[in-house]
């Protein structure tokens, strides 16, 4: 696994950023602050999802690159 890009990073930010959100909403009985970490955490999933495919992309072709230059 290689060094994890920003698009990861910050996903997983969003993530944790969410669930905070999420449990303070459900704790407050604020259903809006809930729905808000709720679409957060899913946005961070998302985004650090496209972060991974991104870098398994780029390894991809730097494994095909080392294999060609062999």
């Amino acid at each position: 696994m290689g060094i994890p890009n920003r698009d990861e990073m910050e996903g997983k930010f969003d993530r944790a950023k969410g669930t905070v959100k999420d449990k303070m909403g459900k704790a407050m009985g604020d259903r809006r602050l809930e729905d808000e970490g709720q679409a957060e955490r899913a946005g961070g999933r998302m985004q650090e999802g496209y972060g991974k495919a991104r870098r398994k992309v780029g390894e991809a072709i730097k494994d095909m690159g080392d294999a060609v230059g062999r």
